[in-house]
């Protein structure tokens, strides 16, 4: 029996842009071998699985698990947007009702503006503390370093400037041996449209790059909002693809904005 299964390019305003997700939402949860080996054939930086949850039906919403093409992760931004504008075009939700999931990290919600029809996901904070410089990378990034500091998941390092930002060629092989699941990247914005830059490498999470980081925002977001005393925030990521992500600081959660653009269907086979 062939699965239904769709690409959407998450915080994107056009096609080719943003983090493209693959989308498969099931009626019952599958095996999680198959799940493994439908995101390695994928091989986006992750692929979502959702099937509704309890015995309640979608008005329950729905289990969501995201796969990288190597392991399962806790936490995803861009698949969980990618997951929401599926449910709504395919119609299974309603246009003006929330998306709610089920995750490894708890409930996380998603709802569409009518004014502009932007997608804000609520997500937990991620706050980052100051750590000592882990071994070996100062040298697998290549550049100098004003400020070190980790998450629950992420190493988070601040550099001088933009052009530091995007000029880097880090040693992926060496980032893949520090023992989180990446390293985000950022300094201010040169451009006033945007409050910072950054970059995400996730080489041990089988990610050389991830083109838009969602998830990382959660950390990027209270992060320099602290320093520049603001709750709402704009993020580029400033990757090959780009995007742009809405932040807005709520305590201990954070909102994540950004649009997505539906951009293959197809069906799975085996």
């Amino acid at each position: 029996m062939s699965q239904l299964i769709t690409v959407v390019d998450a915080f994107a305003e056009q096609p080719f842009t943003g983090n493209p997700a693959a989308v498969c939402i099931l009626n019952a949860p599958a095996d999680e071998e198959w799940m493994r080996r439908v995101a390695r054939e994928m091989n986006l930086s992750e692929t979502a699985f959702l099937h509704p949850h309890g015995a309640g039906g979608v008005d329950d919403g729905y289990r969501l698990r995201w796969f990288t093409p190597t392991v399962e992760i806790a936490l995803c931004g861009h698949a969980t947007l990618a997951s929401a504008h599926v449910l709504w075009e395919s119609a299974r939700l309603p246009a003006g009702q929330q998306a709610r999931f089920h995750t490894m990290s708890g409930l996380l919600t998603a709802d569409r503006q009518q004014s502009d029809g932007m997608i804000v996901l609520d997500f937990p904070a991620t706050p980052q503390q100051t750590c000592p410089v882990p071994a070996g990378l100062q040298e697998a990034l290549g550049a100098p370093m004003k400020y070190v500091g980790k998450t629950t998941f992420d190493v988070l390092v601040e550099v001088d400037s933009e052009q530091t930002v995007r000029g880097l060629t880090p040693n992926h092989s060496a980032l893949a041996a520090l023992p989180v699941r990446g390293v985000m990247v950022t300094s201010r914005s040169s451009d006033p449209a945007y409050d910072f830059v950054s970059r995400f490498f996730g080489p041990g999470a089988g990610i050389p790059e991830d083109p838009v980081t969602g998830s990382a925002h959660c950390c990027l977001g209270p992060y320099w909002g602290e320093r520049l005393d603001k709750t709402d925030l704009v993020g580029h990521q400033v990757s090959a693809r780009g995007g742009v992500v809405h932040v807005g600081v709520r305590g201990d959660r954070v909102r994540l904005g950004g649009r997505a653009v539906t951009v293959l269907r197809g069906e799975l086979l085996a």
